[in-house]
């Protein structure tokens, strides 16, 4: 159930690709390439592990090896010690574990900073960091020893932090004051998947006491042998002549099943995963609890309330990571000298939720193209919303050529 609540964040979230967009065209284009499919399917991986952890930090890399572009990748947060000020990330390490032979732990640390990067590899225990040593030692941090500057670090050549802590949502309920986001599920939700783990186990247990078993006399067991026992083989077909008299009562064979207590156990595990999905902040239709009819998007939006509000939140805390490691990976392009354009902050817009029928949203411009309260521009835009103005006004000129309208007059200004 919590990978069910996580990964139905992540699709309300990412229903639609995030459009990031910046004032310059060429930067835009730009822009367009270093936010490829991967990226995508990184923010959406991102979001699952936001939700299930209460965070995640987008961090910019890169490699010449793998092309001419910075690349987006993702942290957990688990495998992060971040640093705040005045509630706004400064620094923020990383650690992997590359290697453990018995007691002994080799642990990979990254460090961003402003302008820096710090690499370190070390010796340790599973509870002890332990000491440095060189990074020649491993092929993972071996590869980045031609980078190191004379200060010893990785020096990015740009002003921002190379790393941005996405919270999920806050605040967070069990460090009061902390600038970190919350889990779904913290709180009560997590109780309530153990009792949902409880349910279950219950159910599947009294599936396996169900089983069918049959109760024979003594006589019907076939000797294994001295000191194995004795059995009854329920396949067998053709059984000799036992001395047992026929009206003998209990000679024969019985069979014992007991009880699956289905109704009970299937309104106790629907009972809390509504529990569940209210205590995390969604609505149950969300999660196929409350059936129906197809609906429009309207109306599906109409259902989903709770789901739709939280969504909305979480967009807020997640705008401001995406910007900032966006504008980071613009500045690097530029740094590394893959790109002489000037970066800048792009302005992030999520799409809808639910993606309107295409049916519902022609009756709808048409019903306001007769009552004359809408432009052929706007129609455009409400059809196409990713597109560009430039690509609005070729295709609001295609159609007022292929209707013979021609364009439309300016509107005169209004005269005192």
């Amino acid at each position: 159930m919590p990978a069910d609540v996580a990964r139905k964040s992540a699709s309300l979230l990412f229903s639609e690709s995030p459009r990031l967009t910046v004032s310059d065209t060429a930067l835009q284009g730009r822009l367009d390439d270093l936010l490829d499919e991967h990226a995508d399917r990184v923010l959406l991986e991102a979001a699952e592990v936001s939700a299930a952890l209460g965070g995640v930090y987008l961090v910019a890399a890169w490699d010449a090896e793998l092309g001419p572009r910075p690349l987006l990748t993702s942290v957990h947060a688990d495998a992060a010690l971040p640093e705040f000020r005045y509630g706004r990330m400064v620094a923020v390490t990383f650690w992997e574990e590359l290697e453990r032979t018995g007691a002994t732990v080799l642990r990979r640390l990254e460090r961003h900073e402003r302008g820096r990067i710090e690499h370190g590899l070390y010796l340790g225990t599973p509870d002890n960091l332990g000491r440095a040593v060189p990074l020649t030692e491993h092929p993972t941090t071996a590869t980045v020893v031609d980078s190191l500057g004379p200060s010893g670090a990785v020096e990015t050549g740009i002003p921002q932090l190379t790393a941005a802590y996405w919270p999920n949502i806050g605040p967070n309920r069990v460090h009061r004051g902390s600038p970190l986001g919350r889990s779904d599920l913290q709180g009560p939700a997590r109780d309530l998947c153990d009792a949902l783990d409880e349910t279950w186990s219950s159910w599947m247990r009294d599936i396996r006491l169900a089983r069918a078993r049959l109760i024979v006399p003594a006589g019907y067991l076939r000797d294994r042998g001295p000191g194995l026992g004795a059995a009854f083989d329920e396949d067998r077909e053709v059984w000799a002549t036992l001395d047992i008299p026929p009206t003998e009562t209990g000679a024969g064979i019985t069979m014992n099943q007991f009880a699956i207590r289905v109704d009970e156990h299937k309104a106790t595990s629907d009972a809390l995963v509504r529990q569940i999905v209210e205590a995390a902040g969604y609505s149950p239709s969300t999660f196929g609890l409350d059936g129906g009819p197809a609906a429009t998007a309207t109306e599906v939006e109409a259902r989903a309330h709770d789901s739709m509000v939280t969504r909305k939140t979480k967009v807020r805390y997640a705008s401001p990571a995406l910007a900032d490691i966006t504008e980071a990976l613009l500045q690097l392009d530029r740094a590394l000298g893959f790109s002489t354009l000037t970066p800048e902050r792009p302005a992030v817009a999520f799409g809808p939720a639910v993606a309107e029928d295409p049916t519902s949203t022609a009756q709808t411009l048409s019903l306001l193209a007769q009552a004359q309260a809408i432009s052929t521009e706007t129609k455009v835009r409400t059809v196409h919303p990713d597109w560009d103005a430039d690509a609005v006004a070729a295709e609001v000129q295609r159609i007022h050529a292929e209707t013979g309208q021609g364009m439309p007059d300016p509107v005169p200004a209004f005269v005192s």
